[in-house]
C-alpha cells in the first residue's frame, strides 16, 4: 500500500533536486537522499557530522529496487533476504563497486533494507528506487524518535520533513553480513 500524502510527493521532488529529508523509519527518524547524488550524500554526512568511512545504509520500498545489487549473489543468498524482506532486517551484502564509497564507507559491502513502513515504501516508490537512510541525529547524540526532535536537530538546517510515525520497534534494524552470518548490531 501506498500512501498519498501530497507532502510525500514534495519529498520526492526534493530528493531529485538533491535535497535532504527527514523520514520516519521502524524505529527512529532517518535522513535520507539519493545515494547516487554525491553532493546530497556528502549534505548528509555534513549534517549528521559523520566520518564517509563508515557508511551509510540504503532502504528500499520493493527488493527489485536493489536488484543491481543482488544479482551477483547465490539463490541461497537471495533466499535468506527474502525471508526478512521487506522487514526490520539490514544486510551487508557486496556491492562490487556499484556505489558511492561516500554510501558504502571503506567497506566492500553495503547496508541495504527493504522496509515494510508504508512511508519509506510510498517515498522509495514514487523515488523510483531505493534512498539513503540514517539515523537523524548528529553524530553523538540520541536518535530522534519523533518527528519534534528531528526537527530540533535538523529544521534550521534545511532539512524537509516528511509526514508519518515512526514505526512499532523500540531497536535500530538488526544489522547481519550476508557472507559470514555474523550479527554486526
Amino acid at each position: 500500500m501506498y500512501l498519498s500524502n501530497p507532502r510525500i510527493n514534495i519529498c520526492v521532488n526534493a530528493l531529485r533536486c538533491g535535497d535532504v529529508i527527514a523520514y520516519p523509519t521502524e524505529a527512529v527518524w532517518g535522513l535520507g537522499c539519493d545515494p547516487f547524488n554525491s553532493h546530497a550524500v556528502e549534505k548528509v554526512l555534513a549534517l549528521k557530522n559523520r566520518h564517509w568511512s563508515k557508511g551509510l545504509i540504503l532502504v528500499a520500498g520493493d527488493i527489485s529496487q536493489l536488484d543491481f545489487l543482488l544479482g551477483e549473489l547465490s539463490g541461497e543468498q537471495k533466499q535468506k533476504l527474502n525471508e526478512t524482506w521487506p522487514g526490520h532486517v539490514t544486510w551487508l551484502v557486496p556491492h562490487h563497486g556499484k556505489v558511492s564509497p561516500l554510501v558504502c564507507g571503506e567497506h566492500d559491502t553495503i547496508a541495504l533494507r527493504v522496509s515494510a513502513h508504508p512511508l519509506i515504501k510510498s517515498l522509495c516508490h514514487k523515488f523510483a528506487g531505493p534512498i539513503v537512510s540514517t539515523s537523524a541525529n548528529p553524530q553523538g547524540l540520541p536518535p530522534a524518535r519523533t518527528s519534534f526532535d528531528a526537527n530540533r536537530y535538523f529544521k534550521k538546517r534545511g532539512v524537509l520533513f516528511s509526514p508519518g510515525v515512526v514505526g512499532k520497534s523500540q531497536a535500530p534494524s538488526k544489522i547481519i553480513d550476508l557472507r559470514s552470518g555474523n550479527i554486526i548490531r
